[in-house]
């Protein structure tokens, strides 16, 4: 599993810089102050030999003629100074370096995806690594404004962690699982989309403002409910739909598929993170065994943000065999079929499980008992409780009503990055927020990769040979040779090889590139 978060970016100068210019600019300060370069001195290339975002899981693929220009993301951005200046905006110092890409020492990577810098976590194989290493990308981010903010000429630039600017865009806080490629796609929809239209009652994010502008008056539990059209369908910026149908595994096409979950929102509270990545799996897991609760609403769509409009959580909504539930009764239903289904394959044994799985199940119950009996008692462990405690102390402080612009800035500043700043951080410096992994393990993660996915690969080469590094990608390295004159591109399909285990022993020995190479082509590692 891993996460990919497109972070909301701001010049508070109140130029008309382009936003796109902006995010070249955080790829560019990462990379200053790593002192990070691929060969020749330039940007890591993203290797796009083996992306088809296209492809469609329900059995076809979209005419590349007829394709929004946002979907054709395997073909690499290209960005001048004259494109810049066609767009609009200024542009500081159009000689300034323009940097899409980098892939990182941890195996993550940073880029420019549209109009945001957007950083992708490594492969990890838990929830609790999940948290980690999606922490470590807002240390990242940090590190580039902290480095934009001491360079001069360069305009201020903050980022902050959400899904919208509430003016009808939104940006993506993605999730990626890997499936074995025989659980029909059906059966996926079906299992799926109810836990999905209900589950942000645990991982919502909380925003002022109703309605994809946020001109509605009021609080709702999630970023992105508002933003979403359609049940099932390929797009993501487009015609929003609750199940994402790309079918991109970024591992062997024949036995894998990668789940792109575009649904979420952006978390902060490692409470909700956890959650949100925990459940899923074990939804997962369910569906691929047959387990899943069966249960479907009458409409995905207006359920999912009529639950998400409704903070008090009092509604209930129309099944299509005529029940109506809460969403507090769904995910009872999914969490008791959690159960059984662990207990039946012995994963949530204490002694001989595999370690996570009791763990989540039971955050899972204590999290749904509270929201049956008094919300606000999760203040310090979910996001949008946490956020809607605070903006109700604002609003009796000062006589505030939820369409007052003090409180969508209130909302902003939650998301702030900058822990000197970000009303969050605030709250988790004051012990209000709990946690489920440590400082030190985040900040640990920013420069190392996880030990037990191919992700290992990918980082160590990076920092043992990234100056030879010309391109990588999910599913491969490309290393550049110069005393060979060629190019060697090395598969990476399998995301369990490649691990610490497998391949640890071949970089510490690090006989130079060539003998590196060498050795690892020979063997089966």
């Amino acid at each position: 599993m891993g996460a990919e978060t497109e972070y909301g970016i701001h010049a508070p100068s109140g130029g008309t810089f382009n936003a796109t210019w902006l995010s070249t600019q955080v790829v560019h300060a990462y990379s200053q102050s790593t002192k990070q370069r691929a060969a020749a001195g330039g940007e890591t290339r993203w290797d796009y030999t083996d992306e088809d975002p296209l492809a469609d899981a329900r059995g076809w693929s979209v005419p590349r003629a007829s394709a929004h220009p946002s979907q054709l993301t395997d073909v690499e951005p290209e960005l001048t100074a004259a494109q810049i200046a066609l767009e609009g905006g200024e542009c500081a110092d159009i000689t300034a370096p323009l940097m899409m890409n980098m892939v990182l020492g941890n195996g993550a990577r940073l880029y420019v995806d549209h109009a945001h810098p957007e950083y992708s976590s490594p492969e990890v194989t838990n929830p609790l690594d999940a948290v980690r290493w999606d922490g470590a990308g807002d240390l990242v981010a940090l590190a580039a404004v902290r480095r934009i903010a001491a360079t001069p000429g360069l305009p201020e630039i903050n980022l902050y962690k959400n899904n919208t600017d509430n003016k009808a865009v939104s940006y993506g806080s993605h999730e990626n699982y890997l499936m074995p490629r025989s659980v029909p796609f059906s059966s996926i929809v079906q299992g799926l989309t109810p836990f999905f239209v209900t589950r942000a009652i645990m991982c919502g994010a909380g925003r002022v403002g109703i309605g994809q502008d946020g001109s509605g008056v009021g609080f709702q539990i999630s970023q992105r409910a508002d933003f979403f059209e359609a049940e099932v369908g390929l797009e993501t910026t487009i015609r929003r739909p609750i199940i994402n149908t790309r079918d991109e595994p970024h591992a062997v096409a024949t036995k894998y598929r990668r789940l792109h979950v575009i649904i979420g929102d952006a978390n902060l509270s490692q409470i909700a993170n956890y959650l949100k990545f925990g459940t899923s799996a074990l939804v997962l897991d369910m569906i691929e065994h047959g387990n899943a609760p069966e249960l479907e609403f009458s409409d995905s769509v207006s359920t999912l943000q009529d639950i998400s409009h409704d903070w008090e959580l009092k509604q209930t909504h129309q099944l299509t065999d005529g029940r109506r539930v809460s969403a507090l009764d769904v995910q009872w239903m999914y969490l008791n079929a959690a159960r059984k289904h662990a207990e039946a394959n012995g994963s949530s044994h204490p002694a001989t499980g595999d370690g996570h799985t009791a763990a989540v199940l039971a955050k899972w119950e204590e999290v749904l008992t509270a929201l049956g009996s008094d919300p606000m008692s999760l203040a310090n462990q979910l996001e949008w409780v946490a956020k809607l405690n605070l903006m109700q102390q604002y609003k009796a402080r000062d006589d505030m009503a939820w369409n007052d612009p003090r409180l969508g800035l209130i909302d902003l500043q939650w998301s702030d990055i900058r822990p000197e700043k970000g009303l969050y951080y605030k709250l988790l410096q004051l012990g209000r927020m709990q946690r489920v992994v440590t400082d030190e393990s985040i900040r640990a993660a920013v420069q190392q990769p996880p030990t037990d996915t191919r992700a290992y690969f990918r980082g160590r080469c990076i920092q043992e040979f990234g100056s030879h590094v010309v391109g990588a990608s999910w599913d491969s390295v490309i290393f550049e040779l110069p005393e060979m004159r060629r190019l060697q591109r090395v598969s990476t399909k399998e995301p369990l090889r490649g691990t610490a285990e497998l391949t640890a022993s071949l970089f510490d020995q690090n006989n130079g590139l060539a003998d590196f190479l060498g050795q690892l082509l020979s063997d089966t590692h």
